[in-house]
């Protein structure tokens, strides 16, 4: 124990004073080539450290602050993301958590890969060896003369002082996970060979925003070796790169991530229901809700190759007891198991009211208060993460009595109660646009559990979108399935997600046509991703520097 003390002490000493020496390249020498600093998110961190060290790493990324949203994606937000000193301490701590592991006897051999001339001296051949292999997947670009050095006097003085060449590694791997080079995305420029007096993204950079847009992670050697050779720059060997991406089981996390943010899924950390009210949301239904449409979209977009729109109206989907019981269907047994499994495939019956994902309890319930339903909130969900439409906020002195009422023996639905207080001027513009597809999910609970009636009184699902009238959730999914607002959000978020900013004026014009290309052929999830990421434009240099804010802002 003394031992492991005295190395978390020296390891310590180091990992502050490289994030202090590291920092000053960021405003100072490098900032004249580098484009954009985009931080990497807690997801992205442990898998990063799992793609290159082994799953069997532990570590709590998410321990480490979140970032905010901005143009409705956490992905564009983490471009205008600063570091805090409270950041830095956290990732500090979870470098010195990977680095010890790393050098633990049980994995030395498999990850260091060479052994030292001795055990307890500092060994400059090996430790180069360990640098320069693990140095590229960690920077994402081969190490630079001068920093090579910098990591091997670090490993030599750490080694030296305690005599362990494990601990000289592990000194060095926490200052280059403090890194802000790791901690960042840090793209650059270069001058494009093709037009003069333009630049263009560098090879490893390319790299790196194709790797975490289809993957979420760091590139593999694959993808860096074709930066090397500058194959990336040839539309014949990015296209080769993006194809195998998308064909490599890695991309399912990908998805996974794409669609988390999109659909707000970092909400699920702030959830909070009345488990008196609803006993059957326990905290496993909690937990499996997003689960359920997470899978779903896999199911659907990647094991099938099936069309975006048709999960809106699809009645497919993945259950589990505790969703079961929550949705009130019996779950089918497993042939395989002989009883239920944790998660088995479900349809349910064309005439039940579930159908899409918008009647998951991913959506229903991360968009509702604590005790009851909120047409206005989950017509605000639609509109803005499935329909791109910015929906203003409420004024600050709205009152929202009548609302809140839930005990009026005359206002006994939510319709009724939302009508007597969407009569004031100040709340009939947005309630206009949130309420008449809201109000079509009201026979779902607060946690998503169907109800035939609110108080006694018959509930009127009824409502309007775009113009075209609908009658309950069954024929709503239907006129989102038809709705080019759908595709063309999916493809604008997909873009933005990719390249953390919004597109430019041109670049929603052949946005736009990729749009119509893909209604006439089908919203297939790859061939989104694979337009836009062999498009030249998803690699535009943009020289606008946006303000940084901290993870707390809003």
């Amino acid at each position: 124990m003394r031992r492991f003390l005295k190395l978390s002490t020296v390891l310590a000493g180091v990992a502050c004073g490289a994030m202090l020496l590291s920092a000053a390249p960021m405003s100072q020498a490098v900032a004249a080539e580098e484009l954009t600093f985009v931080r990497i998110t807690p997801e992205q961190y442990q898998r990063t450290i799992h793609d290159i060290f082994g799953n069997s790493i532990k570590l709590d990324a998410n321990a480490v602050e979140t970032g905010f949203r901005d143009q409705g994606l956490l992905a564009v937000g983490a471009r205008k993301l600063a570091m805090t000193s409270a950041g830095l301490e956290q990732f500090e701590q979870l470098a010195q958590q990977v680095a010890f592991q790393v050098v633990d006897p049980s994995r030395n051999a498999t990850l260091v890969h060479c052994q030292p001339k001795a055990k307890d001296a500092a060994d400059d051949a090996c430790s180069g060896q360990f640098l320069d292999r693990v140095g590229l997947l960690v920077l994402r670009r081969p190490l630079k003369d001068q920093e090579r050095k910098e990591y091997l006097a670090t490993a030599n003085a750490a080694a030296t002082k305690l005599k362990n060449f494990n601990a000289g590694v592990a000194a060095a791997l926490v200052q280059m996970l403090v890194n802000p080079e790791f901690l960042f995305r840090i793209e650059r420029s270069e001058p494009d060979p093709k037009a003069a007096g333009k630049q263009r993204l560098d090879s490893y950079s390319i790299a790196s925003r194709l790797s975490f847009f289809i993957w979420d992670s760091t590139p593999d050697s694959e993808l860096l070796e074709a930066a090397r050779t500058d194959k990336l720059q040839t539309a014949k060997g990015l296209s080769q790169q993006v194809d195998r991406m998308l064909n490599s089981p890695r991309a399912e996390n990908g998805l996974r991530a794409f669609f988390s943010d999109m659909l707000g899924f970092d909400g699920f950390a702030t959830l909070v229901k009345d488990t008196n009210l609803f006993p059957k949301f326990t905290k496993n239904a909690e937990d499996e809700a997003r689960e359920q449409t997470l899978r779903t979209l896999v199911d659907q977009l990647l094991e099938r190759n099936g069309d975006y729109r048709d999960l809106f109206t699809t009645r497919e989907t993945f259950l589990t007891p505790s969703l079961a019981a929550l949705y009130g269907v019996p779950l089918p047994r497993s042939q395989e198991m002989g009883g239920a499994t944790p998660w088995v495939a479900y349809k349910f019956p064309e005439n039940d009211n579930h159908v899409g994902i918008l009647t998951h309890a991913s959506f229903l319930a991360l968009h509702s208060h604590p005790g009851k339903t909120s047409p206005t909130v989950r017509g605000k969900a639609l509109r803005e993460n499935i329909l791109c439409q910015k929906v203003p906020a409420p004024p600050g002195n709205v009152d929202f009595t009548l609302i809140q009422d839930i005990h009026n023996p005359n206002l006994k639905t939510v319709r009724q109660r939302l009508l007597a207080h969407s009569t004031s001027p100040a709340c009939a513009g947005c309630h206009k646009i949130t309420d008449p597809i809201g109000l079509s999910f009201e026979h779902f609970d607060s946690v998503a559990e169907y109800r035939p009636n609110e108080n006694g009184a018959d509930i009127d699902v009824t409502g309007s979108l775009n113009g075209k009238d609908f009658d309950g959730v069954t024929q709503l999914a239907g006129l989102l399935r038809n709705e080019p607002a759908v595709t063309s959000c999916l493809v604008n978020r997909v873009f933005s997600y990719g390249t953390a900013r919004v597109p430019t004026t041109d670049e929603r014009k052949w946005l736009t046509s990729m749009q119509t290309d893909l209604t006439k052929k089908g919203v297939k999830w790859r061939e989104v991703v694979r337009g836009i990421a062999t498009n030249p434009d998803f690699y535009t240099v943009t020289t606008a520097a946006p303000e940084q804010k901290s993870a707390q802002a809003n």
